[in-house]
């Protein structure tokens, strides 16, 4: 999962590495507005037509909006998984644990180490 500040929400959404080698997503099951999530702690879960993968929160607080767009069609998250392919927005109930998360270039440091040990 990835996650961005906006104001006093954390929008999250799918890493485009996840969203890869999960393949064509065609459903996301996601709390509503209003819900309550807890960091580390499973929200909603995503599917392919393989498997079913669980969406975990990266901050605790309450769900501000869900994307009806992802809802209506999954397959915006492979189409743009850090625009309009965002899951939901969270008004967290301590931004410090958002200032707590793996920072993106130390993100993409470790995929690309994780790449080479495949290749």
């Amino acid at each position: 999962m990835w996650a961005r500040k906006e104001g006093d929400v954390v929008v999250v959404g799918v890493t485009d590495f996840a969203q890869k080698l999960a393949g064509d997503i065609v459903y996301v099951d996601m709390p509503m507005e209003g819900d309550e999530v807890t960091k580390d702690k499973p929200f909603g879960t995503l599917e392919t037509g393989k498997w079913v993968g669980k969406i975990y929160a990266p901050v605790s607080g309450e769900v501000e909006e869900y994307n009806e767009d992802v809802e209506d069609d999954a397959l915006v998250i492979n189409e743009d998984p850090y625009g309009k392919g965002w899951v939901i927005k969270i008004t967290p109930e301590n931004m410090d644990d958002f200032d707590d998360l793996i920072k993106a270039e130390d993100y993409i440091s470790i995929i690309d180490a994780k790449l080479e040990e495949i290749e």
